[in-house]
This record gives C-alpha cells, sequence and structure tokens, in this order.
C-alpha cells in the first residue's frame, strides 16, 4: 500500500505532461516571433500566449512561463491577456547563433514543461558572385560557365545563371548542382554569332544578388582544338632565325585565326613568348636562337576576332629542334697553377678553364699550344683534351700559352694565357657565411690598388686530400667585395676558401678562409682513453673527430663525470685541447664519465667510460715498495750473519736429538714384565720429558772395573745414571733422566770419562747401596716403565 502511494505522485506528472502536450498541439500555447529568419546580430521578439482552457491540469493556479533558447534559460515578463489567457513577451538585442529553437515553457510542481517552440535563423543577404567567365565547347556547341560564389550567408540561398538575346525575354540557362560555381547552358538557348548577356543570380531570404552582366557573342568565347605543328628549319643556313609550318586543328579551317608560339631551351627556367601569328594556316619565322642548342616549340589559336575574354586553345603538342652548330666564340676564363720541375729546367703547369659561354653547339675538345695559330701553319700542342683542365710541362722562361675550345663546325680564337708571378698585395678581411643549404657568400675588403679580377678557389676539407678542378670562378668585376658560391657546395661539409687579386702584370697572394653552409651537432663525439689515474685526479683524452664527423665547427668540449652517490660535475675544454684532468676525486670511488662535442646548432654525446680511482698515490705506492724492500733486504742480511756466525746460530736454533733415534732403543727387550714401579707420593705423576742424552765411549784395552779409586768432583745434582756394559769394546751408553721438563740440551761437566768405568763407585761418598747421586731414584722415570733390563740385582736397588 505505501509503494502504490509513493508512485501517485509519478503517475500524476506523466499524466500532466500528456494532457499538456495533447493540449499544445490543440492550442495549449502558441508562439510567435516578428521574423523566423533575421540578419545574423540584430534583435529578436517573441511571444508566448497560454489560454487555460485548452492546457488540461492548468485551469486552477497560477501559470508561470519562462523561456529556453536551446538550452539556455532566458528572461521574458509575463501578463494577463484578454480571454483569461497569460501572455509573455520576449526580446533578444542580438541574436549571434546562425540557427537555434526558441522554446516557451510553463512550470507546474517545479518542472518546466515546452509547450511552444519557434525555430529562428539568422544570415546575410547573398554575396555578390564575381569573375564570370563562360566557354563554348564546339563538340555539343554547349555554354559552360563558372564564377565564385563568395561569402557564405548561412541561409538557403538559391543560384541560377541567366542568360538573354537582344530581343528576348531573360531565361533561366542552368542551374548549378550540389553547391557547385558552374553548370552549362544548352546550345537550343544560345543565339550564336550574335550578342547575349549572362549573369548570375543569387537569392535567399534577406535579399538577391547578381553578378556583372556579360556581354558576349558565344562563338567568341568557343575553346578551339590546338594547331599542329608541321616542321621547323634554319633559315638560311648559318644564321640564328628558323622558320616553322603550321596548320590549324579540323572544324576551324573557315576561321581566322590568332595564334601563339612559344619554345625554350633545356636549361631556361621560362618560356619565351612570340604573339602575333595571324592566319588560318601557314608558317612562321623567328630569329635570335642559340647555335647548336635544342629548343622545345609549341603553339595556341583562338578566334582573331574574339574580345579579350575567349579563350585559347591549348597548347600543341611539343616538338623538338636543335639548331645547327657554329664555331665557338669569345674567351674563356681560365686559372693555373705553375712550378719548377726539378733539375730539367722545364716547368710544371696546371691549366684549368670554364666552359665557353658561347659554345655554338657541343664542344668535341679543348687544345692548348705554345704559341697562337696563323695562317697555314699549326703551332706546337702541348695538350689536347675533352676535360676541363689539363697538366703539361714547358721550358722554363715561358709566359704565354694559348687555349681554345672546338667543335664539329670550327674551331675558337685561341684565349692568351699569361702565367703570372703570385707576389702582388694581399686581400684583408676575408670572411665567408651561408648564402643557403647549398651556397656561400665570400666577403673581401677591397686592396688599395686596383684590381682586374678575383679568382676564388674553394676545397672540400676531408680526411684524404683532393682536388677538385672545377672548384673556381673569377670574378671580373674589379670593384666587387663579394661573391656567391653555388657550385659543389654541400651541407654540413667544411670548405677551404681561398681569393686572389688580379692585378696589372701580377697575381696578388691569396687570402684563406674556412666555411661551413649549413651546421648541425656532430655525428659522433670522440672516444674517451684515460691516460693516467691517481686518487684523487684521473687525466682523459681523446682523437679528434674526423671533419666529415665534425658537421660544424667544434666550439667546445664538455666533459661530465658522476659516482654513485653525488650529482653530475662538467667542465667546458677549449676545442683545441685534446686532454683533461679531472681533480677533487674521491678516492677508491667509482666513476662514469663521457664527453659531448659542440657546434653551433647542437652537441652530441659520447659513450661512457668507467674508471676507479687508486687508494695511494703513486708516490706513497713507491714508498711502500722501497720500505718493504729495504725491510725484505735487511732481513736477508741477518739470515746471512745468522748462518756464518755458528755461536749465535747455537743459540737460536739449538740442536736437539731425537731419542726415538737413539741406541737407548735398542735396550727394550721383546717382552716387558709387568711390574708396578714405585713411584715418590711427593710427585705428581705425569709425563716426564727426556732433557738431556749422552753417549760416551770407552777407550780401548780398559777393563771395567780397574778405573781410578776417585774421580774430580761431580757435578752436584745429576740423576742417577743406568749403565750396561757387556764386554770390554762394546760402546757403555749414559742416559740422565730429568722429570721437570725440558730444559734444554747442555755439555757434560769437565773433565768427560774418557774409558769405560762404573760410575757406581763416583761421588761424594755416602752410603755404599746407592750411585752417590742426590736427586730421586730412577723408578720415577716413566721411560723405565717399559723397559726390562739385565740384573737384577741393579733394579733391586731402585726398588
Amino acid at each position: 500500500m505505501a509503494r502504490c502511494c509513493a508512485g501517485t505522485p509519478l503517475l500524476l506528472q506523466l499524466s500532466l505532461l500528456l494532457l499538456l502536450h495533447l493540449g499544445g498541439t490543440l492550442g495549449c500555447a502558441s508562439v510567435a516571433v516578428d521574423s523566423p529568419i533575421v540578419p545574423l546580430g540584430s534583435a529578436v521578439t517573441a511571444s508566448c500566449t497560454i489560454q487555460r482552457e485548452l492546457c488540461h491540469g492548468l485551469e486552477q493556479g497560477k501559470v508561470r512561463i519562462s523561456w529556453m533558447l536551446d538550452n539556455k534559460l532566458v528572461a521574458g515578463s509575463q501578463r494577463q491577456g484578454p480571454g483569461g489567457t497569460e501572455v509573455s513577451n520576449l526580446t533578444l538585442p542580438r541574436f549571434n547563433q546562425t540557427q537555434a529553437r526558441l522554446w516557451c515553457c510553463v512550470e507546474w510542481n517545479g518542472t518546466k514543461q515546452r509547450v511552444g517552440m519557434a525555430e529562428i535563423r539568422a544570415g546575410y543577404p547573398p554575396a555578390k558572385p564575381l569573375n564570370l567567365s563562360c566557354i563554348l565547347n564546339l563538340g555539343d556547341y554547349g555554354l559552360t560557365c563558372q564564377w565564385e560564389q563568395g561569402t557564405d550567408s548561412h541561409l538557403p540561398t538559391r543560384v541560377v545563371l541567366k542568360c538573354a538575346g537582344s530581343r528576348a525575354q531573360a531565361v533561366t540557362g542552368c542551374t548549378p548542382q550540389d553547391e557547385h560555381s558552374h553548370c552549362t547552358v544548352p546550345r537550343r538557348l544560345l543565339q550564336l554569332y550574335r550578342q547575349m548577356e549572362i549573369w548570375v543570380s543569387a537569392t535567399n531570404a534577406l535579399g538577391t544578388a547578381e553578378s556583372e552582366h556579360l556581354r558576349i557573342d558565344p562563338m567568341d568565347v568557343a575553346k578551339l582544338d590546338p594547331p599542329t605543328l608541321q616542321s621547323i628549319q634554319s633559315i638560311p643556313f648559318q644564321t640564328d632565325c628558323i622558320a616553322l609550318a603550321w596548320d590549324v586543328a579540323r572544324g576551324t579551317e573557315h576561321m581566322e585565326l590568332q595564334c601563339e608560339l612559344r619554345y625554350r631551351a633545356p636549361e631556361d627556367p621560362a618560356w619565351a613568348l612570340v604573339t602575333g601569328i595571324i592566319g588560318r594556316a601557314g608558317t612562321a619565322q623567328r630569329c635570335g636562337f642559340l647555335f647548336g642548342t635544342q629548343y622545345r616549340f609549341q603553339m595556341r589559336c583562338r578566334r582573331s576576332s574574339a574580345s579579350a575574354l575567349a579563350s585559347w586553345s591549348e597548347w600543341s603538342p611539343g616538338r623538338n629542334y636543335t639548331t645547327h652548330e657554329k664555331a665557338p666564340t669569345g674567351s674563356l676564363d681560365t686559372w693555373w697553377g705553375a712550378q719548377p720541375a726539378g733539375a730539367g729546367g722545364r716547368l710544371e703547369v696546371q691549366l684549368r678553364w670554364k666552359a665557353p659561354r658561347e659554345a655554338n653547339g657541343r664542344v668535341l675538345g679543348y687544345r692548348v699550344t705554345l704559341s697562337p695559330r696563323r695562317r697555314g701553319r699549326d703551332p706546337p700542342t702541348v695538350c689536347n683534351t675533352t676535360r676541363n683542365q689539363c697538366n703539361f710541362s714547358v721550358p722554363a722562361g715561358t709566359r704565354r700559352v694559348y687555349l681554345s675550345a672546338y667543335n664539329a663546325a670550327g674551331e675558337s680564337a685561341p684565349t692568351e694565357v699569361v702565367l703570372l708571378e703570385r707576389k702582388g698585395q694581399p686581400l684583408a678581411g676575408l670572411r665567408a657565411v651561408s648564402g643557403g643549404e647549398r651556397s656561400l657568400w665570400v666577403h673581401w675588403e677591397a686592396p688599395p690598388s686596383p684590381v682586374i679580377a678575383y679568382v676564388l678557389e674553394w676545397q672540400r676539407v676531408t680526411a684524404e686530400p683532393g682536388h677538385c678542378s672545377a672548384c673556381w670562378q673569377m670574378e671580373r668585376d674589379g670593384a666587387a667585395t663579394r661573391a656567391l658560391i653555388q657550385d659543389g657546395i654541400e651541407p654540413f661539409q667544411r670548405y677551404n676558401i681561398s681569393l686572389y687579386p688580379l692585378y696589372e702584370g701580377t697575381v696578388g697572394v691569396p687570402a684563406h678562409t674556412t666555411a661551413y653552409s649549413q651546421q648541425k651537432a656532430p655525428s659522433h663525439a670522440p672516444k674517451l682513453h684515460l691516460r693516467r689515474i691517481s686518487k684523487t685526479e684521473a687525466e682523459l683524452c681523446w682523437e679528434p673527430l674526423p671533419v666529415e664527423m665534425q658537421n660544424g665547427f667544434i666550439t667546445s668540449y664538455t666533459i661530465f663525470w658522476a659516482n654513485s652517490i653525488t650529482d653530475m660535475a662538467s667542465a667546458t675544454v677549449n676545442p683545441s685541447l685534446s686532454s683533461f684532468v679531472i681533480r677533487g676525486l674521491k678516492p677508491s670511488t667509482l666513476y662514469k664519465v663521457h664527453i659531448m662535442a659542440s657546434t653551433a646548432a647542437g652537441g652530441t654525446n659520447g659513450t661512457s667510460l668507467t674508471l676507479v680511482t687508486t687508494v695511494l698515490e703513486d708516490t706513497e705506492i713507491q714508498f711502500l715498495f722501497l720500505t718493504l724492500g729495504l725491510v725484505f733486504v735487511l732481513l736477508i742480511v741477518l739470515l746471512i750473519c745468522f748462518q756464518k756466525n755458528e755461536r749465535m746460530k747455537e743459540q737460536l736454533w739449538p740442536s736437539v736429538p731425537d731419542p726415538a733415534n737413539s741406541s737407548l732403543g735398542k735396550w727394550v727387550p721383546a717382552a716387558v714384565p709387568q711390574e708396578p714401579l714405585q713411584v715418590l707420593a711427593a710427585r705428581e705423576p705425569g709425563p716426564a720429558a727426556i732433557s738431556t742424552v749422552t753417549v760416551l765411549e770407552g777407550e780401548p784395552g780398559k777393563q771395567p772395573g780397574k778405573e781410578p779409586p776417585a774421580l774430580p768432583a761431580a757435578p752436584p745434582a745429576l740423576p742417577r745414571p743406568y749403565v750396561r756394559q757387556k764386554g770390554p769394546e762394546e760402546p757403555v751408553q749414559y742416559a740422565r733422566v730429568g722429570g721437570a721438563g725440558y730444559r734444554g740440551q747442555r755439555l757434560l761437566p769437565a773433565p768427560a770419562p774418557r774409558f769405560y768405568e762404573n760410575l757406581r763407585g763416583r761421588g761424594d761418598g755416602g752410603d755404599s747401596g746407592d750411585w752417590g747421586f742426590s736427586e730421586e731414584p730412577p723408578a720415577t722415570f716413566p721411560l723405565l716403565q717399559g723397559l726390562r733390563i739385565g740384573g737384577a740385582e741393579e733394579l733391586h736397588e731402585y726398588r
């Protein structure tokens, strides 16, 4: 139930909209404007009238009327009209749209409802058509006219072409299709050989415009077919005149025609035009042609009685003709270089020249002689070539040679070439600037002495030197201070330019300069190389770029370097340098370095070079190695000294025998009875070390037991020995064992026994049952635990 009640207002609104729409259709609201089409920018006045009884749902309550221009709200005034109507008036002071819809709306329940509409268009009156012209087609005799429409009026415009005879009413000749600016009047509406008046009329809601009226005879504007060139020949021979024969097109034999002839050589920039050729058909003559030159000829015609508005026919198909040749005329521009040819008394000459300006045909070759040609005698020829240069040798002292050109018709008069010395006054202020992508302007200061002419030379600078024979030109104006070079100039290439002043009787010393017609960034940057490096500095070097890769004058090199934690640093280097030292680096640090080569037009970066600074300087490394070397030498000296000094050697490296390899090892029996040894309670058990082992040998012939009764006093604190004797000739072994650890080796106290004797009787006296020593009995010696020694009475004493 709640949902149903909630949807009731929406249903009421939809019902009201339907009623308002039906009411508007039946005359609920009416919108009136003063004019539906107005000039653009003018004022527009409109009114909207609402009739309550026809607008269902608006019979009660106040009616509010509003306006909308397309989707934009505009304000109007509202008042009570007669018969219970509501009227709203609206005035738009400036209507600046070419087309718009004006809506009348009423408000109901807060919603604007459109109940009436008027469409308004704005524009301009039609523009006057311009440049009307017509052509009569002799195929179907239709008159085709065309014109220029002018500015757009923004309004629907009707355009027609009207025509009228001398005594007839104006009729519509044709109407252009699809807004074109041309149409064709059919033959049935034309009066041939009579004057007719033709114009264009354009009409829209704001007015009418007409073009200028064209008064013509349709036959005057007939476009004829082009004539035909029959033949061309020279008349008479060896002159610069030609005669050509032509014929009219079919269908125009009865007409008196006015024709034009045009021609040009392949190198000519424009056509030469010959006018005033009158007649039905025939011949025409023209003079002033160059000898031995190919020309292309074309012709067109129209009626001679036609007005200036008449159309010409198309140009006839072209016809080529080459005039007859004549011997070359005029002098040749020459330039030379001369130098002695060794010890043979000859002079090497390089002669260059330009092609003759009046070749009068195709030049077959050039001849250089040492004297001019005389009647009936040919001078000796030093060079005969088809090129524009020649190298030859002449006798020393030769100052003149003669150059001539020849073709199939003959040979030119010789040009005298004087081999002058180059020692005249030089020029000053020579400079060259770009004259375009493929040209150079050369400027200089005029010398104080009068100059006859100037010679300009230019050579492209390359890695491999070469010579261009055609890269020169002569400026015959001695007062000139500039010249334009155009032959063989390429962009991004360097040229060496030389200027020679020609004085009376001598040639001046040349001035030189270099230039580019156009520059850009270098093609590549130099490759960096590391020359040396330390902990704070790095010296870099690079090879200069080849001139072909520079593409301009190198203005600077820029070195960039950076490590992984600092910003990039840079330095600018003069282009004349090829090395640079980077200072202020951190020790043991990795750096990335690259170089940029720059011209006036831009720069190019090179590849990156990675380098790592050292921990120490070179001097520090040298000092460290020197110190280590001195220490090593000192150690060697000390070792040698120790090796030579036996006493010091014994003190530092005592010779300790290996007990395992002593004779004591032979005393171990095959089976050792397991008898426990008595160990003094006062001594802690533990490993014992052998401190001294001494081997004594008895003298031969000495009997045991017959030694002297007493020996000199023995050292005090000797350990008890153990002696085993077998025979008179067997060595006696003596061992002294200490239980307090190893204390080094020492010699037996003097005097040592020299023969076999029983050491039992040696000592300071005392009990006859012991050995006479104050140390512990040998039973405490751990080595005896593994020994079985013959003689129970001797072992019994230790127990």
